[in-house]
């Protein structure tokens, strides 16, 4: 039985604020001198706990509980009268209004705006009058009490009812519920205060206090939010909700600090994390992410725990925490996790552009070691066919495969960024050039003219090697396929051009417009080779172009930028 009734208790929520309203309204029907009025109150208070929306109603009462709300109702019973009744009522009305903007229903709201009504008549029009010691307003109001109230009781329970999600059912607006409670408090004295001071009527009273509270809520709404240039009541109240009394400035300089020093994600949080010590209200923290954990200071029984992607902190207070603490954690916790993501996006990011730069040395080696190893067994062809001439050839050629190769072996043993960037005058690179293909059937130009305006240029060695024995190599693997083109080199000044040019077929569109931009898959291998030339000669400050593709001119080109 207590099973189904706790599993449908959250279903009746409606019916029990009508049972509640409705006990209330037979207690002080009834009056102060009825036998029944304090039965139907604890009847009355015995369904506010099962309503009430500060604990959940299914959840079970720890003793202390238990005896500290045995014994206020037990002391309010014993003595009471129609000023514990006022500002029981006024209780109600704040909690319920505490909960009106919690529902975005339009008959949920309504109902609760009805209510809202009803305590408010039944405080100002019935309560206060007894409380006054006010025969002639009682009999007036006699036939509220009697027909008026009861119908709103009636509408209260034919609005149509919708099932509250548990997460809202228990939603209070502290701060709103406050105001609304003070706000009725200042109505009720502030008629007495009429009523004794300037000797007036009750109504009169009431109708004057209600006018200068709403006159003093016109100004305090325009003072919230003015037009005049003044900053207004709006960023005072917010900075002290922020605020509260820490030096929430002093921490964020800290991590600022501490950001701008440190790198690594896990060292970064850890240093973070010290700096919550600075918090006065704060007397522990335990911290977990996917870059390590651990903890601050002690534990205590107040505690809050807030999750940011994989950052889970938990936060020990030496009080309870307030509703402006919680927000106030949400907000550094906030802050923290955005600072700590960005160092995790650092080291992913420093750690793709090393893998980058290693895949990019790695991929310039490679094409290093196939073209010399495509020198070599062009000098190994030459000495088998041409063994008169072999000794010498091998003389011109072996120094250079020398150098390169130890070249090679300083960027295996240790990379330097640098050693990409070696220059060499631009003549003895071409005569290097040349001695290498000159066996290859290529095209030379003549034009002296021409290299006069080049004996004073220095270029970057290495990526020049590596564009021209790609597209070489490129063209002699393609005259494999078709006997009889002819390859021929060009040079230009002013921009400095370096052009290869082969007389075969076109490259077929879809592959040319690919070509120097990504990695193609081929089998003549217009792919990783010619990619990493043509990024390597921009970080040189060159490019490295298709420009002709036609049937029998096909160009490629390096130009100075």
């Amino acid at each position: 039985m207590p099973t189904f009734f706790t599993r449908n208790l959250s279903r009746s929520t409606p019916w029990l604020a009508v049972a509640l309203l409705t006990t209330l309204h037979l207690a002080i029907w009834l009056g102060m001198e009825s036998l029944w009025m304090r039965p139907l109150l604890i009847t009355h208070i015995g369904l506010f706990l099962l309503w009430q929306p500060l604990w959940r109603g299914e959840s079970k009462l720890r003793p202390g509980s238990i005896l500290f709300i045995g014994g206020a109702s037990l002391v309010a019973l014993l003595w009471l009268n129609w000023w514990v009744l006022a500002f029981w009522v006024a209780g109600l009305f704040s909690l319920v209004g505490g909960r009106v903007f919690a529902f975005h229903a339009r008959w949920q709201r309504l109902r609760y705006l009805v209510t809202m009504a009803y305590l408010l008549a039944v405080l100002l029009l019935w309560i206060a009058p007894h409380q006054f010691n006010l025969p002639l307003i009682q009999g007036t109001a006699g036939n509220l009490i009697d027909f008026s109230l009861p119908v709103m009781l009636v509408l209260i329970a034919l609005i149509p009812d919708r099932k509250e999600p548990a997460e809202v059912a228990q939603i209070v607006d502290f701060i709103y519920s406050l105001l609304l409670f003070l706000l009725v408090t200042l109505v009720l004295l502030g008629s007495l205060a009429f009523m004794t001071l300037a000797h007036e009527e009750y109504f009169n009273a009431l109708l004057g206090t209600l006018f200068i509270l709403a006159a003093m809520l016109l100004i305090l709404s325009w003072l919230w939010n003015p037009r005049l240039g003044f900053s207004g009541l709006q960023p005072l109240f917010s900075r002290y909700l922020l605020n509260i009394g820490t030096p929430f400035e002093l921490w964020l300089k800290h991590l600022t600090e501490t950001s701008q020093q440190e790198t690594n994600p896990a060292i970064f949080l850890e240093s973070a994390i010290k700096h919550f010590s600075q918090f006065p209200w704060l007397s522990g923290l335990a911290w977990n992410s996917d870059e390590g954990h651990g903890n601050l200071g002690t534990a205590s029984k107040n505690r809050v725990e807030v999750t940011d992607l994989d950052l889970h902190l938990t936060f020990f207070s030496h009080m309870r925490i307030s509703p402006s603490t919680l927000l106030h954690i949400q907000l550094l916790t906030r802050i923290l996790g955005n600072f700590y993501q960005a160092k995790r996006r650092e080291q992913q990011l420093r750690e793709i552009a090393r893998l980058q730069a290693i895949y990019e040395t790695g991929s310039r080696l490679t094409h290093d070691l196939k073209n010399m190893l495509q020198s070599l067994l062009s000098l190994s062809s030459v000495a088998q066919l041409h063994s008169d001439k072999s000794q010498s050839i091998l003389q011109q050629q072996l120094p250079v495969l020398s150098q390169r190769i130890e070249l090679i072996m300083a960027k295996l043993k240790a990379p330097q960024p640098d050693s990409d960037a070696a220059t060499l005058p631009f003549v003895i690179w071409w005569d290097g050039l040349r001695q290498r293909y000159q066996h290859d059937g290529l095209l030379w130009p003549d034009d002296l003219n021409v290299f006069a305006s080049f004996n004073d240029m220095k270029i970057p060695v290495a990526m020049f090697d590596s564009v021209a024995d790609n597209l070489i190599d490129n063209a002699c693997n393609k005259r494999l396929r078709e006997p009889g083109i002819r390859i021929s080199i060009s040079l230009g000044a002013k921009p400095f051009t370096l052009r290869i040019t082969d007389s075969g077929s076109a490259i077929p569109d879809g592959v040319a417009q690919q070509l120097l931009n990504t990695v193609m898959v081929s089998e003549d291998g217009l792919g990783v080779g010619l990619y990493q030339a043509a990024r390597w000669a921009v970080q040189m400050e060159y490019s490295l172009k298709l420009v002709e593709n036609t049937a029998g001119q096909v160009a490629f080109e390096l130009r100075k930028v």
